[in-house]
This record gives structure tokens, sequence and C-alpha cells, in this order.
């Protein structure tokens, strides 16, 4: 699996930003079919940073109406990666 297939893109919201704050922890959407031990490798490689534990969840498909039809959301899979402490992640870098 290419690394494209295993992490989509960083989540940032308040919550993510607090996690990170507070406890060096990163959230991440991942690919529905990836597992723990890809991840890791994936954020290792990509970031050149020590993994801890990487934990993930799977949200539900949500249908909802839209002008009298039904349609329904993707999954999503999320993934909260918790660095070793003293590095991070550099989501954004100044060019």
């Amino acid at each position: 699996m290419k690394y494209i297939t295993i992490i989509k893109k960083p989540l940032l919201t308040e919550k993510t930003t607090l996690l990170t704050e507070t406890g060096n922890i990163y959230c991440f959407e991942v690919g529905v079919s990836a597992t723990k031990t890809q991840i890791k490798m994936a954020i290792s490689d990509l970031f050149d940073v020590k993994v801890v534990r990487v934990s993930t969840v799977l949200s539900s498909k949500r249908s909802k109406s839209v002008m009298g039809r039904a349609k329904s959301s993707f999954d999503v899979k999320k993934a909260y990666v918790k660095v070793q402490a003293g590095q991070k992640i550099e989501l954004f870098k100044a060019i």
C-alpha cells in the first residue's frame, strides 16, 4: 500500500488542536482498510517521528434526506497518533 492510500489528510479542529497542545496527539483521516501498523509505519516514515500509540475510530454511514431523496455519506476512519515526548509533526511548513 502506498502512503497516500493510508493517510488521506490531517484533521484540524478545535478538539484535535487541544490534543496536540496538551498530549502530543495528532489526528488524521485514514483509509478504511488501513491497519494500525500501516498507519504507524506511514506516519513515522513521512514525518520522521517516533510513534508511541495509534488509536483508530470508524464512524458509520449516516443517511439524510435531501429534497425528498435519501442520501448517505461515506465511512470515515480517523487515527489518533501519539508521538514521543519532545517530538512534533510540522503540518504546515513555511516556504
